[in-house]
């Protein structure tokens, strides 16, 4: 160990010094080339990750509205079986909490139904001002919409909605589904763009109309209500991708912009250019203190491995890797030491052992996949049902043994057919192999004269007679 310590030092020491040198280098080198940068690679690479985190937390949900609209679960169930309402519950509810939206619905357009995963809500009407979007979608060649608006049934809170029409093999409208995101929400996305970044991010409409942008900054409608910018107008909503640069009052600006197919926007990223070349300059400071930070990390890091090394060793020396119960030789070690103190101390001491009824039917029709849930799902009701003074190990195969301490004969039995109906009662093995999983066991209780071999051998031969006599059973010697 001391020699472990001796090259961990050393590799800290070089991390540390290479991590330092690199930095400084580096720093020195990007501050020069940094106006040349930013309008070949910084801004770019940027404005590529805001997309990313705009796809993210925006384009996430017109694509879990798209694959609502289009599962067949939804169609067969508005074309068959919508008077069962819970079953379009509970769907609704499992993709809210799946993806994580505020909100999920669906307008059945045959009933004029409206439900959430909270349940049926309302049923549209054309008088209703409320549900007008319903019927303003419908009559529109769009098959999908994203809109913003007041919602009485989300405490009137500005919502921007990811609507969806929902279409038979015929082309034919079904409904509409989708789901909500608060408005509020994206303004703060928008905002952290700017604190983090400082990048003023807006989305505009084919006519050049604000659609999302942060509430705080932005204070026109339009394009063309921005007199600095109203010029590039056919740039902006262009969808060609476009670096403009323009100056007003307090300095130069430029402005990235790029077209989103998939919600038939166009996005808007403004930076001043001041504030990016101070920000390149914190960020290299930064990344040096990191860089120290993490060789730091890294170097207790590969001290607290190398003493948890043979702590993970000896655990994978000792258990199964399958149900991580004791192995083979961990058990024939535990259970001699037992043994002595049980011819010592006059204590009572029995053994089971299992074996798995059928197993290779259920490998040979399930795969061996199957199996091994089969047999972790043993082991974890075998370890539920025995006490942590008891022994409990996979022998090997579909093979179980158990040491009961402090249990006599009679006691053993009374423990065992508690396993054994546990298992034989078990929905989730049943579930796995559509049948009945069951085992047969056998037991016995030591002797002062045994010796390990023949206490194994006796419980190994009362399973064998479980087995014989038609398995699912309890047989001791």
């Amino acid at each position: 160990m001391k020699s472990n310590y001796k090259i961990v030092f050393l590799i800290a020491t070089i991390l540390i010094t290479l991590s330092i040198s690199l930095s400084t280098i580096n720093y020195i080198i990007s501050l020069k080339n940094a106006t040349e940068h930013l309008k070949k690679q910084s801004l770019p690479l940027s404005l590529d990750n805001i997309y990313t985190d705009i796809q993210k937390h925006i384009i996430e949900p017109y694509l879990v509205s798209s694959m609502m609209a289009n599962d067949t679960f939804v169609k067969d169930w508005l074309i068959h079986d919508e008077e069962n309402s819970i079953k379009i519950i509970k769907y609704l509810n499992t993709i809210k909490n799946k993806y994580k939206m505020l909100n999920t619905f669906l307008v059945s357009d045959n009933s004029k139904r409206y439900y959430t995963q909270n349940g049926f809500i309302e049923k549209i009407d054309k008088g209703n001002k409320n549900n007008q979007w319903y019927f303003n979608f419908k009559n529109s060649q769009k098959s999908h919409e994203i809109n913003l608006d007041l919602n009485e049934n989300l405490n009137n809170s500005m919502m921007m909605f990811v609507n969806y029409k929902i279409y038979d093999k015929d082309y034919q409208m079904l409904g509409a589904t989708g789901i909500a995101l608060k408005v509020s929400y994206i303004d703060d996305m928008l905002k952290e763009f700017r604190q983090n970044h400082n990048f003023i991010v807006t989305f505009y409409n084919n006519e050049g109309k604000i659609v999302l942008s942060e509430n705080s900054i932005n204070k026109f409608k339009s394009i063309d209500d921005n007199k600095n910018i109203n010029i590039y107008k056919d740039k902006i909503i262009s969808k060609d991708s476009h670096l403009i640069e323009y100056s007003k009052d307090d300095g130069n600006y430029l402005i990235k912009t790029k077209y989103i197919p998939e919600l038939d926007l166009y996005l808007s990223v403004e930076a001043r250019v001041d504030n990016l070349l101070k920000d390149i300059k914190k960020v290299f400071y930064f990344n040096l203190v990191i860089s120290l930070i993490m060789t730091i990390l890294v170097t207790i890091l590969i001290l607290f491995i190398i003493k948890k090394y043979h702590k993970r060793l000896t655990f994978l020396a000792e258990h199964d890797p399958l149900t991580s119960l004791k192995n083979r030789r961990m058990f024939e070690e535990k259970f001699g030491q037992f043994l002595l103190l049980q011819k010592r101390d006059k204590r009572d001491l029995s053994l089971i052992f299992l074996d798995i009824d059928n197993f290779k039917k259920i490998n040979d029709t399930f795969g061996h996949a199957t199996g091994d849930l089969v047999i972790k799902q043993i082991a974890s009701t075998l370890k539920m049902h025995t006490r942590q003074t008891d022994i409990l190990a996979r022998w090997g195969g579909e093979e179980f043994i158990i040491a009961l301490i402090d249990s006599d004969l009679e006691k053993a039995r009374v423990t065992t057919e508690k396993l054994r109906q546990s298992i034989e009662n078990d929905y989730v093995l049943k579930n796995l192999v559509n049948f009945t999983v069951t085992a047969s066991f056998g037991i016995t209780e030591t002797t002062e004269k045994d010796s390990i071999e023949n206490v194994l051998q006796r419980a190994d031969e009362a399973m064998y007679i479980s087995k014989t006599n038609g398995k699912n059973r309890v047989s001791s010697l």
